[in-house]
């Protein structure tokens, strides 16, 4: 099942994403989260390009939702040819000054006959309004052998189940969509899609957590809420261990 929130406005959208938790969206915030936000991106930056590698394809790749551009960055230092579309104007700054080159606002900004190996949507399928009509869009970009990576939350892990409605996963309104494992299926058959690998990604369910307790105990000290958040990630990634639930997955799909 896909579950939808009300679509608000353009206009009403902006701002929700100018806010101190979108670590991706900013290089300024010297709180400790941020910090160690930082630090999980660089080793999480490796990963994601090791991953891309393991594809052994031809090396062009459209990162959608690039925040300001580190991976694509990497990437783009290791050999492969990068193009990133970000739609929150401070971040897209951000990323064309890293990247030195064009960074595209939304989908109608690229080349309509411009296709790539790879394209990647780590936590952006939930935003995208129009979810049909825009996945269409992305996959008419991607070569008849490429792949498509999609990292969503998933709200059927056991840090969704015990923070409840504070799960930061919801993230409404930014969110528009929420996913589980079978929602993924249903969205690959019907855009004709195999879904190649499923990977966990182990750091989400701790820094979900950490938000997600901030929404819960807005009046908690810090030291409590990375104390809970920590154990909750760990009882969190246990548990998705044994039932695939685990706070984010990364799926790696292609064109049948």
């Amino acid at each position: 099942m896909v579950f939808t929130n009300p679509r608000p406005t353009e206009k009403a959208i902006a701002p929700y994403y100018d806010f101190p938790e979108y670590y991706s969206h900013s290089t300024k915030s010297k709180s400790l989260t941020a910090l160690i936000y930082s630090k999980v991106r660089k080793i999480s930056i490796k990963k994601k390009f090791k991953l891309i590698e393991s594809l052994k394809t031809e090396k062009s790749i459209l990162d959608i939702g690039c925040g300001t551009g580190e991976f694509l960055t990497y990437t783009k230092k290791n050999g492969w040819n990068v193009e990133g579309l970000e739609p929150n104007k401070n971040a897209r700054k951000l990323a064309k000054e890293n990247l030195q080159q064009k960074v595209h606002k939304n989908l109608i900004d690229l080349d309509l006959k411009k296709e790539f190996d790879v394209i990647t949507l780590f936590h952006v399928l939930e935003h995208i309004h129009s979810l049909r009509k825009g996945f269409r869009k992305v996959l008419s970009h991607l070569k008849s052998d490429g792949y498509i990576i999609l990292a969503i939350p998933n709200f059927e892990s056991e840090d969704a189940n015990q923070y409840g409605e504070f799960w930061a996963g919801w993230d409404v309104p930014r969110h528009l969509y929420h996913f589980n494992e079978k929602s993924i299926n249903y969205l690959a058959e019907e855009f004709d899609l195999s879904i190649k690998e499923k990977k966990p990604m182990i750091f989400d369910s701790y820094y979900v957590s950490l938000l997600s307790e901030k929404y819960q105990n807005p009046e908690s000290n810090i030291l409590s809420n990375y104390s809970k958040s920590f154990w909750t990630g760990l009882k969190s990634n246990k548990s998705g261990r044994k039932t695939g639930n685990y706070s984010s997955n990364l799926y790696i799909l292609q064109k049948k």
